[in-house]
């Protein structure tokens, strides 16, 4: 059996120092917004190079709070890509905006950025780009969209942006003048998410919001405590949407091993595509590249794309006969789920979409899997395909 994901293996490993944590934070009393909520977002404040975090119950709260604190309202158009999960798109439906959709890139499977500035410049027929009232850029399966962009878009446009980092922490870009920054750091918010897969995960559910805005910031913390800075009275219309004392214990543990964690999951990649080069899997199927210089992809997912959507089948077929995990990011775009359709679109609106959800497989990856299951996965397509 080789697991898509463990999260057992990695506990195995830190499980003294949480069992410590978990007992001080118990111990202490004070398990609601303590010093351990306060210190993790100081210091993934710091990790990420901006001014404020703030803990947030989970990745879907922290887009549904970012739309509250942009304005979106009813009527509201808010971009977003179809290809990603239904969080980046149904936020802006909490708030009562509405997704329109941008295709993606096949070589990276993020949003194509040239495609978006078209439909903001207004050329595309039928679009009118003063409706639009936020951007949400999604980094997906650990790949930095290009922030030089992102800021230009921002800037030209100017249209407030979310970064959906919730897969891709960690991440950075190289920008124009050699300086290295992360993802979640150019936008007026992002987003992000402690799910237990995720590359920094706690063992339930936890996410967090950035932004390098002083106003946004107090507003964001308001919304996460039913739109309350003083107790028992309430400004906005906020929600319950705070990170748990025991959760923010657990990821200022985890927190300090992230980069050594990234990296091991860059060198499974690496060798991922070392042994498809070898097993001449490539004639087969494209794969994700690690980025030479700096952690611009991170392999929250190795997602491979086959250049038939029959040898996909063939590889879920032996992977299920092996006891291989294995997983379909995503199975049905965002523009084709029936919690959608009364927004009208249909099949060929987003073409390169479509395809990607027919094409793809995420294989195994996580930092503790091992060399020799990496090489039995490979080795497990090599026999599906009869190569």
């Amino acid at each position: 059996m080789i697991p898509l994901f463990d999260l057992t293996r990695q506990y195995l490993k830190l499980r003294g120092e949480i069992l410590n944590a978990v007992d001080k934070v118990i111990s202490s009393g004070r398990v609601i917004l303590g010093e351990n909520v306060r210190r993790f977002e100081e210091e993934l404040a710091e990790y990420l190079g901006v001014r404020c975090v703030v803990g947030v119950s989970n990745g879907t709260d922290a887009l549904i709070l970012a739309m509250k604190a942009l304005n979106v309202e009813c009527g509201d158009v808010v971009i977003t890509t179809p290809y990603t999960f239904i969080a980046s798109a149904s936020a802006a439906l909490w708030t009562g905006g509405f997704p329109a959709f941008v295709d993606v890139e096949e070589d990276s499977m993020n949003m194509n950025l040239n495609d978006l500035t078209t439909l903001l410049s207004g050329t595309e027929g039928g679009f009118n780009p003063e409706r639009v009232k936020s951007v949400v850029f999604v980094h997906l399966f650990g790949r930095s969209l290009d922030l030089d962009r992102l800021k230009e878009i921002r800037e030209r446009y100017n249209i407030p942006i979310v970064e959906d980092v919730a897969q891709a922490l960690g991440a950075e870009w190289k920008r124009k003048d050699g300086t290295v920054v992360k993802a979640g750091s150019v936008s007026d918010i992002a987003t992000f998410s402690f799910f237990p897969t995720k590359n920094l995960g706690t063992y339930g559910d936890g996410g967090a919001v950035a932004t390098n805005n002083d106003e946004l910031c107090e507003i964001l913390r308001m919304l996460r405590t039913h739109g309350s800075k003083k107790r028992y009275e309430h400004e906005l219309l906020g929600k319950n949407a705070r990170l748990d004392e025991i959760h923010a214990a657990v990821l200022r543990i985890k927190l300090k091993y992230l980069d050594q964690w990234n990296d091991r999951r860059i060198e499974i990649a690496k060798l991922y595509g070392r042994l498809f080069e070898e097993m001449n899997l490539v004639e087969y199927l494209d794969y994700p590249k690690p980025v030479e210089g700096f952690k611009g992809h991170v392999f929250h997912q190795f997602v491979v794309k086959f250049k038939e959507p029959e040898y996909r089948e063939k590889v879920i077929e032996k992977f299920k006969e092996r006891g291989i995990g294995f997983a379909v990011y995503y199975p049905k775009p965002l523009h084709l789920q029936p919690v959608f359709k009364r927004l009208g679109f249909s099949e060929g609106d987003f073409p390169v979409a479509e395809k990607l959800s027919r094409t793809t497989l995420a294989l195994p990856i996580f930092p503790e899997l091992r060399d020799d299951e990496v090489e039995t996965v490979a080795l497990t397509i090599k026999n599906a395909l009869e190569v």
